[in-house]
């Protein structure tokens, strides 16, 4: 029926009114921290930065191949197999083993319970593959062991660019997958591209190494420069500590010689390698390395076992940030390249807002008069349904502080066309009932029940689609997603709450005037 208890009339007002007020606060300062929230704008509607990064995998599969060799020399180790000669090639681990003990080589390679080549049972494929050469044994990745190496790496590489991004502070940045090895980074309303893309292009990986006099370690030794250009030094292979012993990095400034540095705080296991290392070490030089260049290189004069340090080398505030910034998000798995890049002005970014808004108020206008002249005095209240459904929709999109995007404005007008469709819907299905109905209230109520099928049909079936979008769609196609389907459920309630309270109203005082529609 028409009738609404007085329960859901205060419901609806309040409900109502609360939404329109949070909406509003994209237009007005409230103090309060509920009311205070805003609609985030896409990178279409406030400019920004698009970034498309492709992972360098090569690194990851030389650092893998080179853990395996450890591990394969403990495991047949343990096992009584002597392998020899073990080396990398071209992406392939060789070696040698006696005859007599090929055979069992190949056999733990190729078991599916294997404890050093995990199994897929999904694809039936081992990570590793094996063949035999003759005088050595050719161990190798998968075709499904590659696919997995790198999927990994490109989950990893995305938590690492996210934790930078963050820390940038930028507003609602879009991080998302492409393929197996390229990612794809949105940042809207970023005034500072330059410092992103350095933040970005940096791998990070920190090493604590002793500077050594000798060309003969047993660790081994390499080369490296020092970051500012000073000529190589060998520096041991070995590794003290590194990036991943760090709880903390912040920038500071040393008082005593006025300079900015960075301190750390190692984590239980670096503090302790730290100490005795530190303990050992008192005279020689401590080389911070960080993507294979030297930062600094500080001579060590007493045992460092707090666990805390600092590194210094001449950082201005912001690089000594943007390093802390590195050191606190870990580094990445593999070098990252920017294969694209765009940038959207926010001049560009306007243009869209003020095409999406004219798009909006011109569709809006169209509707209003077609409504009020068609239906007259329930035109109007579907105008009113209709700006109130406005409202309510950017009231819940501004709860959730949603980011909108062009497709998002795409779907709000969507959504006034289907909340017309509705209430035209219901009108034309009154007047059917009127033709046979003489009482007023019986043939609105009729009209409304009997089009309740046909609009919740409708409505759900597009509900689906959004759903549909939403999780197999990315960017702008989840914005559109969301507006329709946050649309679709405003419009229900604009349609079966507001208009139907406000016509019963109407319909109640008029009810002996004749036919009203």
């Amino acid at each position: 029926m028409l009738y609404f208890s007085k329960l859901r009339f205060v419901f609806i007002i309040i409900f109502t009114f609360l939404f329109i007020l949070i909406a509003s606060s994209n237009l007005f300062k409230f103090d309060d921290s509920f009311f205070n929230k805003k609609i985030n704008l896409g990178l279409d509607l406030q400019g920004g930065s698009y970034l498309l990064l492709e992972i360098d995998n090569e690194p990851v599969i030389e650092q893998k191949l080179q853990n395996l060799t450890t591990t394969f020399r403990n495991f047949f180790r343990d096992k009584d197999i002597k392998i020899n000669n073990i080396k990398i090639n071209d992406q392939s681990i060789f070696f040698n083993v006696k005859e007599e003990n090929k055979q069992k080589v190949i056999d733990f390679f190729q078991d599916e319970n294997s404890d050093i080549n995990p199994y897929y049972p999904r694809f039936k494929s081992h990570q590793l593959e094996i063949e035999d050469l003759g005088l050595n044994l050719k161990i190798n990745f998968s075709r499904q062991g590659l696919i997995n190496l790198k999927t990994s790496s490109q989950d990893q590489a995305i938590e690492i660019v996210r934790r930078r991004v963050d820390e940038v502070g930028t507003n609602e940045p879009n991080i998302l997958k492409r393929g197996n090895s390229r990612i794809l980074v949105e940042l809207p309303g970023l005034d500072d591209p330059k410092r992103i893309k350095s933040l970005l292009g940096k791998t990070a990986n920190l090493t604590f190494r002793f500077v050594t006099q000798n060309d003969e370690d047993r660790f081994g030794v390499e080369k490296l420069e020092y970051e500012d250009g000073t000529p190589s030094v060998n520096v041991s292979k070995r590794i003290i500590i590194s990036g991943e012993n760090l709880l903390d990095a912040q920038p500071k400034m040393d008082t005593q010689n006025n300079q900015t540095i960075v301190s750390f705080t190692l984590d239980r296991v670096g503090a302790k390698r730290f100490g005795k290392a530190t303990s050992t070490g008192i005279g020689k030089q401590l080389a911070i390395v960080l993507d294979g260049k030297i930062i600094s290189a500080p001579v060590v004069r007493d045992t460092i076992a707090s666990g805390a340090g600092q590194i210094s080398g001449g950082f201005t505030f912001q690089s000594a940030t943007d390093l802390a910034l590195l050191l606190r998000s870990g580094a990445l798995p593999a070098p990252l390249d920017i294969i694209e890049e765009r940038t959207v002005g926010p001049d560009l970014g306007q243009d869209s807002i003020n095409a999406g808004i004219i798009a909006l108020t011109i569709g809006f206008l169209l509707v209003i008069i077609f409504m009020f002249v068609k239906y007259r005095f329930f035109g109007l209240i579907t105008n009113v349904t209709l700006v109130i459904n406005l409202f309510i929709l950017l009231g819940i999109l501004t709860l959730f502080e949603a980011t909108l995007t062009l497709p998002g404005i795409a779907g709000i007008i969507l959504t006034v066309g289907m909340a017309v469709d509705a209430n035209v819907l219901i009108f034309e299905r009154i007047k059917e009932e009127l033709k046979d109905e003489t009482n007023n209230i019986l043939a609105f109520d009729g009209g409304y029940t009997k089009s309740r099928t046909a609009i919740l049909d409708a409505n759900i079936t597009t509900l689906l689609a959004a759903v549909i979008l939403f999780f197999m769609g990315s960017g702008p196609v989840k914005g559109f997603a969301v507006t329709l389907g946050v649309g679709i459920f405003t419009t229900l309630f604009s349609v079966y709450f507001i208009a139907r309270l406000l016509t019963s109203l109407y319909v109640t005082k008029n009810k002996n005037n004749g036919k009203l529609i």
